[in-house]
């Protein structure tokens, strides 16, 4: 029995991290609702993503994201493996 019940945990240890992943978020084509997922993003950082975007078109780099108030190097390395551009 205690055989099982550790392999059962394993198995969910195991599975566990592909369970939680998150989808990636294009940026220049994400609405602010779905921007607002990315880590410390909220509702005024993904608007102001959306704007900046409209304003100035398309993202051709992760670095012009730092272009927007209140995006960060920090919050462009907590979210480098979710961010899509194209």
């Amino acid at each position: 029995m205690k055989k099982l019940i550790l392999a059962a945990l394993v198995l969910f240890l195991v599975s566990a991290p592909a369970a939680w992943a998150m989808d990636p978020v294009n940026v220049n084509t994400a609405t602010a609702e779905e921007l607002s997922q990315l880590s410390n993003v909220g509702p005024a950082k993904a608007a102001a993503i959306v704007s900046y975007r409209e304003e100035h078109g398309p993202f051709r780099s992760l670095q012009e994201l730092t272009k927007v108030t209140g995006i960060g190097e920090r919050t462009i390395e907590m979210n480098l493996e979710r961010i899509e551009l194209d």
